[in-house]
């Protein structure tokens, strides 16, 4: 079977991680992905995140070839007028239009939505930044730590209760609006089939990471109130919650029901408890889970991790190990469903990398290649849409590719 996405051709004018990862998904669908980069290259090449303590072989960054894999690389410098006519050239050529370029910007580049459309009316233009096209913060910058986590309202009910804002690991808001521009992209590829219009698709980092903490949305919204932290020590259900094994792994347990409840003590040996008025209900566990929880705590710290999986599977309980990332990379179920492929690259020889997260039956879908060196397929990607050899070095003259 063919690849899903062959014969769409992406043009990508974005940068860091949020656009760049729904243009790999696209890729790894089999579309054709061209990505317009700076002279100098998508700043993404160049962070080598020391302070995280990575090492890199060469000046390259792990996380730009995930973001950026299966793609051919085209330098333009925008700000000279010759490289804005090759983006429109580009952009007449592309199915779907990726942009993190803020309405300003792309007034400044003479490429806004009426301006690609002028060209290509058949395209998808797909912008993704921090708050939008509209209202007064549309040309604000946004990065998934301020959009997505800060501002959506994420950071506020995340942590122990009397704590600061917890620091949140980048990338997280990215890819999962990089997930959403993709919903977003092919839904409006869909309406184009039925019209033969192109599309504007207008995906935030902010909104999504509204969506992704939707249950206290909506319950704000409903209630007028601020939903309150969890702590671990008291929270509000007792029997969801981590504890500590006697070898020092730490578990998650979750019972969504009361029916989990009877359970559970037996296999704890602690029966006792159905007849406690201070446990016998939901809202009693909840009412004391101080020291319920300090009691599970005792009764977790008395078996090794391996003994309770034991104990819990055979109960039909449901529960986790928290996993650091090394465990979950080795993890037998996340090998078993093809959570992982390997990619050739020309200085890093054979290296594993996440493949695509999701899959369809029988359908051509997964990494296509390595990331592109800055600028690899400038020339080649020019002829293949069309511009002459003479054309080509007229726009090289006046400085178009830096």
């Amino acid at each position: 079977m063919a690849a899903p996405l062959d014969g769409i051709k992406v043009l990508e004018v974005a940068n860091w991680l949020a656009g760049p990862s729904c243009a790999a998904l696209l890729a790894d669908l089999g579309a054709d992905v061209v990505k317009v980069e700076p002279p100098q290259g998508d700043a993404y090449r160049h962070l080598l995140m020391l302070a995280a303590g990575y090492q890199y072989d060469f000046e390259a960054c792990y996380g730009f070839e995930l973001d950026n894999r299966g793609k051919r690389s085209v330098t333009l410098d925008l700000d000279r007028p010759d490289a804005q006519d090759v983006l429109l050239r580009l952009a007449g050529w592309a199915d779907i239009v990726i942009t993190n370029l803020v309405p300003e910007r792309r007034a400044k580049y003479g490429f806004s939505v009426d301006a690609v459309h002028a060209a290509n009316p058949r395209a998808i233009y797909a912008s993704v930044t921090g708050y939008g096209s509209t209202g007064d913060d549309q040309d604000r910058p946004g990065w998934d730590i301020t959009s997505f986590w800060a501002r959506s309202g994420i950071m506020s009910v995340i942590g122990e209760p009397d704590a600061p804002p917890p620091t949140c690991r980048g990338g997280q808001g990215d890819h999962t609006t990089g997930l959403n521009l993709l919903a977003a992209i092919l839904v409006a590829l869909r309406v184009r089939d039925q019209t033969g219009e192109g599309q504007f698709v207008d995906v935030t980092l902010q909104r999504t990471g509204l969506w992704t903490i939707g249950l206290d949305v909506q319950s704000s919204i409903i209630s007028h109130e601020q939903p309150r932290r969890k702590s671990r020590k008291q929270p509000t259900s007792p029997i969801t919650n981590t504890y500590l094994c006697s070898d020092g792994r730490w578990i998650f347990i979750m019972m969504p029901t009361p029916e989990y409840w009877p359970r559970f003590c037996t296999l704890l040996g602690r029966d006792d408890w159905l007849a406690d008025e201070r446990f016998a209900t939901p809202y009693g566990r909840r009412d004391h889970s101080a020291e319920l929880t300090a009691a599970v705590s005792e009764a977790f710290a008395s078996k090794p991790y391996a003994e309770w999986a034991r104990i819990l599977d055979e109960a039909r309980m449901i529960f986790a190990p928290v996993q650091n990332i090394t465990d979950a990379i080795e993890d037998p179920q996340l090998r078993a469903i093809g959570a992982f492929t390997k990619i050739e690259h020309p200085q890093l020889g054979t290296f594993e990398t996440l493949d695509t997260p999701f899959t369809v039956r029988g359908a051509d879908i997964g990494a296509r290649g390595p990331a592109p060196a800055i600028g690899e397929h400038t020339f080649t990607v020019l002829e293949d849409i069309g511009l002459t050899p003479d054309e080509i070095a007229t726009h090289a003259a006046n400085g178009a590719f830096g």
